[in-house]
C-alpha cells in the first residue's frame, strides 16, 4: 500500500479512492476526506477506477453506484475477486431492494444521495477505524488467542479466518461480526444491537445486518441453507453456537 506521512489513522496517511462521474460530488467528498488528512484519489469512471484500485491499492474505496459503462456494482464484484479493500457505496436509489444488492456485491457500507458530506466522512472514518483493529469488537487481551470451531480457525491477531485449512475472503464487516459473536456465544442479539455493537451506529437501515449475516453464513457455515453456527432466533434476532463436535 501506499505510504506517507503520518495521519490521523496510523503511521502514515490513508488513502481513499471516489470513484464517481459527477465532478462536483467527487470535488466535494475529496474536499472534506482531505481536511480529515487523507490522500484523497479521484476516478470519474468505473474503468478507471478499477484500475486505480489495482495499481494504487488505496485503503478504501468510495464507489458511485449509478456510473454510465462500468457501474459500481460491477466495480465491486471484481475488487472482491482481488481484495478484502473496504468499499462504502453511493447510491440514489432509495429502495432497500436496491441498497441490498450493493451490499450482496461485497460494500461494506453505503450513502444514500443526496447526503452530507461531513456524515460520509464519518463513515469513512469508522470503516477504517475498524480495518485498522488489532483486537476484536469487545474482546480483552485474554481472547487474542486463535479460536477453532470444529473445522473453522479464526486468528484475531492475523484477522485471519479458515475452513479445514482453506482461506476465507472476509471483509471488513463480515470479520467484525463474526468476532463479535464468537466473542459473545450462546447470547442472542437483534439486529439493531448488532448494528450498534459492530457498526458502531446507533440508527441506520437494519437490513444491512440482514445482508451481512447472510455473506457471513454463505462462507463459514457446512449448509448455509440451515445453519449451525449464525442461527436465526425468531423474533429477536441471532446467536452464535458452537459446531456440533
Amino acid at each position: 500500500m501506499p505510504t506517507g506521512s503520518p495521519g490521523a489513522y496510523g503511521a502514515r496517511v490513508t488513502t481513499v479512492l471516489v470513484v464517481d462521474d459527477d465532478a462536483t460530488v467527487r470535488e466535494v467528498v475529496a474536499r472534506y476526506l482531505t481536511r480529515d488528512g487523507h490522500r484523497v484519489l479521484e476516478r470519474a469512471n468505473g474503468i478507471d477506477g478499477l484500475a486505480a484500485a489495482r495499481s494504487e491499492r488505496p485503503d478504501l474505496v468510495v464507489l458511485d453506484l449509478m456510473m454510465p459503462g462500468l457501474d459500481g456494482l460491477t466495480v465491486c464484484r471484481e475488487l472482491r475477486k482481488i481484495s478484502s479493500v473496504p468499499v462504502i457505496m453511493l447510491t440514489a436509489l432509495g429502495e432497500e431492494s436496491d441498497r441490498v444488492v450493493g451490499l450482496e456485491h461485497g460494500a461494506d457500507d453505503y450513502v444514500t444521495k443526496p447526503f452530507s458530506p461531513r456524515e460520509l466522512a464519518l463513515r469513512v472514518a469508522g470503516v477504517l477505524r475498524r480495518s485498522r483493529q488489532e483486537t476484536w469488537p469487545g474482546a480483552g487481551l485474554a481472547d487474542l488467542t486463535a479460536v477453532e470451531d470444529g473445522d473453522l480457525r479464526i486468528d484475531p491477531v492475523a484477522r485471519s479466518v479458515s475452513r479445514s485449512e482453506v482461506p476465507l475472503a472476509l471483509t471488513i464487516r463480515e470479520f467484525d461480526l463474526l468476532a463479535f459473536f464468537l466473542t459473545h456465544r450462546g447470547q442472542v442479539f437483534t439486529r439493531a444491537e448488532l448494528m450498534e455493537h459492530v457498526w458502531g451506529w446507533t440508527f441506520g437501515d437494519e437490513s444491512t445486518v440482514t445482508v451481512h449475516v447472510r455473506r457471513l453464513r454463505e462462507k463459514i457455515e457446512p449448509d448455509p441453507g440451515n445453519p449451525v453456527r449464525v442461527v436465526t432466533v425468531w423474533g429477536i434476532g441471532y446467536r452464535y453456537d458452537e459446531a456440533t463436535p
